[in-house]
């Protein structure tokens, strides 16, 4: 076995080619937001189309870098952010995120947690339509277009949702107000079901319009906070008062038990759905 066989083995072996998708992709983008963010503090422009602006440079340039190099990396076409049935996979993810979150604040207005405020002017949508579509699209990029991706390519559909559903969630325990069972809920939240949602479609567009439409509608349109951080500017300026069990506390309505239960149905309906069709993909070791 000479060094060059050694050497393509750990390029292609999968742990090297998460690192790298991570490094290198987080990388680009890390850099492209510092440039373009220098380049628009040389303007004059509003601070929220600043942000709008930056988070379009952004998703535009997770896409790119992702889409380059595994097509270089891997030697094949990039169906991942295919066109094909785009249309279908944006509005069904849309409707599907809206109505998810939608049925969460529900149980909270229902226990009677919930009221309105004020209800601001359209252009508050700004804040968190910037936050929305850019958390989606370079969480799912990596979190599943990379990490599950890959792992499901070796271990299998079900290891790989159980793995890159615990990183997910693990990961947001750093988040503001944050606790274990934040963190587990998450992991269902948005590990479980929007990687149950890539599996189903075999494309980023359907849990990319998901996580777009939960974090927006929920900011946005419900004015709650998102993982525990608040948003400066909503449509709708709300009051969420109640048992921290179905309001989520000062976490936001993703603490709660009601979107861990929601979500973990949808979940549970994709994966049978793409059982049923022969979407679930086996372990290596049962190919053998």
């Amino acid at each position: 076995m000479n060094k060059k066989t050694i050497g393509q083995k750990i390029l292609n072996h999968s742990s090297t080619k998460i690192i790298i998708g991570l490094i290198v992709c987080g990388g680009i983008v890390g850099v492209g937001q510092t440039l373009i963010q220098q380049i628009l503090n040389a303007t004059s422009i509003n601070k929220d189309f600043k942000n709008l602006i930056e988070g379009l440079f952004v998703a535009v340039l997770t896409i790119v870098s992702y889409s380059y190099l595994y097509k270089f990396y891997e030697k094949r076409k990039i169906t991942e952010f295919s066109k094909k049935g785009i249309t279908k996979n944006l509005t069904i993810g849309i409707g599907l995120g809206v109505v998810l979150q939608s049925l969460t604040i529900l149980v909270i207005y229902l226990k009677g947690g919930y009221s309105v405020v004020t209800i601001n002017p359209i252009l508050f949508i700004i804040p968190p339509l910037s936050m929305a579509f850019t958390s989606a699209i370079f969480e799912e990029t990596l979190f599943r277009g990379i990490i599950f991706r890959i792992l499901e390519e070796k271990l299998g559909s079900y290891i790989a949702l159980i793995i890159s559903s615990l990183i997910f969630g693990m990961l947001h325990l750093a988040n503001p107000n944050s606790s274990l069972i934040t963190g587990i809920g998450l992991a269902i939240q948005a590990g479980l079901l929007l990687g149950a949602a890539y599996i189903y479609s075999r494309n980023l567009w359907f849990p990319i319009a998901i996580h777009f439409a939960w974090n927006f509608t929920q900011s946005a349109i419900f004015g709650a906070s998102v993982s525990g951080n608040a948003i400066s500017k909503t449509l709708i300026t709300s009051k969420i008062e109640g048992a921290k069990w179905f309001t989520g506390g000062q976490f936001g309505p993703e603490g709660s038990i009601q979107a861990t239960i929601f979500c973990l149905i949808a979940a549970i309906i994709l994966l049978t759905l793409s059982y049923k069709e022969g979407k679930i993909i086996k372990p290596y070791w049962k190919n053998k």
